[in-house]
């Protein structure tokens, strides 16, 4: 009974509290997508020669791409693992030990000799720092999802979950930014030889400044609570599995339609844009560009959006779209006139902010409180191996083989028609459960701070 009434009479964290998590949790993933995102632009523009020669410009690519693939592959991993421990050691140790491994590998690569240096090692070298980056990063979103919504009001997690969501855009927008600003800076011969290094070793100062900020955190009061009340899972991964497999497969389907269009948008439109339509690398970026800076302000209005409307119609809406823009977009790219490109980019971006929004909420709200990290990991990182992972490598293969953007644009369609259907095995949020268990949460922080 004590412990009832002290639940009802405890006061929630201050609204500081919620800002400084919301804040870790979207700087924290943009830096990691940065390093992310650094290495898809760089597969695209520059991997595909120095990593890769081949005489065949769409070989190199291709082995460019599978590279990129790697990244996705690796994710299940990092969701095994961290997803596991988020649950058990807590939020906060996990997503330090992610921030760490990504920015490690990212600078190394940045310090990678060329194939022209030193032969095999440097592709060899190449794949096992992109599996590294994969790794943390599939361990990454679940707890950056879980950072900033379990500190803020379950009928707002739409909200607070997509600070998470941000990361990406920002991360691109970022990554994209550098890789522009040094190809208008350097000649083609200097980006080639160096100048793309220097956005790998910009990670290192980059994610010094994150640890700074996620070093000051508290764990979450959810995570506190499991703590005091000694109900955190023993064996997370096969509680998901074995009692929550309905779950799981809705939030892995929903997600796939989401990462084939942010690859086709953000990845796999440079290398059409420049290849296939004869545009300039800088031109290619600037599209990409102007859309991501949209989706930082478009995905939490998004998310806040799917707190007000049911969040799966909002979600499956977009996903419609998603599925009839393509036959539109490459019409509009194929005109060979920049600002055709430009806005089909933009719009295609907006769709994907209004999938991506409240994606992390969705998903979340899938599991149990006691299985969140682990069931959004592994939803997250089996997801991509379905749907980022291999979009790139069947975008070029598939230009290749027909040399017509229509089963592209197939493609995409049904990306998007496995999104709408793991919707329908979705379920919506139980407010009242969430509610009873941030009044716990918030119940055994005050008796903390107290005692």
């Amino acid at each position: 009974m004590q412990h009832t009434q002290q639940a009802t009479e405890a006061p929630p964290p201050g609204r500081s509290g919620i800002r400084r998590a919301f804040f870790a949790s979207l700087t924290g993933t943009a830096l990691e997508w940065y390093d992310f995102a650094v290495y898809s632009a760089a597969a695209a523009l520059v991997f595909g020669d120095l990593f890769f020669p081949s005489e065949d410009p769409l070989t190199g690519t291709l082995l460019a791409f599978s590279t990129y693939a790697v990244g996705y592959l690796s994710r299940p991993l990092g969701g095994f693992v961290f997803g596991r421990l988020g649950d058990v050691i807590g939020r906060k140790k996990v997503l330090i030990a992610t921030l760490v491994l990504i920015g490690a590998a990212t600078f190394l690569i940045g310090l990678l000799p060329a194939y022209g240096t030193v032969g095999i090692a440097a592709p060899i070298a190449l794949v096992v720092l992109r599996f590294a980056q994969g790794v943390g990063v599939g361990g990454e979103w679940g707890g950056a999802v879980l950072l900033s919504s379990e500190f803020g009001d379950p009928r707002r997690r739409g909200f607070y979950a997509s600070a998470a969501q941000v990361g990406p855009p920002a991360g691109n927008l970022l990554a994209n930014g550098v890789l522009a600003a040094l190809g208008a800076l350097l000649t083609e011969d200097q980006f080639l030889s160096w100048g793309w290094r220097v956005a790998f070793l910009l990670s290192g100062v980059l994610v010094g400044f994150g640890l700074w900020i996620r070093a000051k955190l508290e764990e979450t009061p959810v995570f506190k609570a499991m703590q005091a009340e000694e109900s955190r899972p023993e064996a997370p991964i096969r509680e998901v599995f074995t009692t929550q497999p309905r779950a799981l497969c809705a939030a892995i389907l929903c997600r796939v339609g989401p990462d084939v269009l942010y690859a086709m948008f953000t990845v796999f439109v440079l290398t059409y844009a420049t290849d296939h339509l004869g545009m300039s690398r800088g031109s290619a970026l600037a599209a990409v560009l102007i859309g991501s800076s949209l989706q930082i302000f478009l995905i939490p209005l998004a998310g806040a959006l799917s707190d007000r409307v049911n969040r799966r119609l909002l979600y499956g809406g977009a996903a419609v779209a998603a599925g009839v823009w393509p036959f539109a977009f490459f019409p509009l790219a194929d005109s060979g006139s920049w600002p055709l490109l430009a806005f089909g980019v933009v719009v295609g971006l907006v769709i994907h902010s209004v999938m991506y929004g409240p994606q992390a909420a969705f998903i979340a709200e899938q599991f149990s409180q006691k299985l969140r990290y682990t069931g959004s990991s592994l939803a997250y990182t089996l997801a991509g191996l379905i749907g980022g992972a291999v979009a790139p490598l069947l975008f070029t293969a598939l230009l290749s083989s027909y040399d017509s953007w229509v089963p592209l644009a197939l493609y995409i369609a049904v990306a998007a028609a496995v999104t709408i259907t793991g919707l329908s095995l979705g379920r919506d949020a139980d407010h009242a459960v969430d509610e009873d268990t941030r009044r716990v949460a918030h119940a055994s922080e005050h008796a903390a701070k107290v005692s």
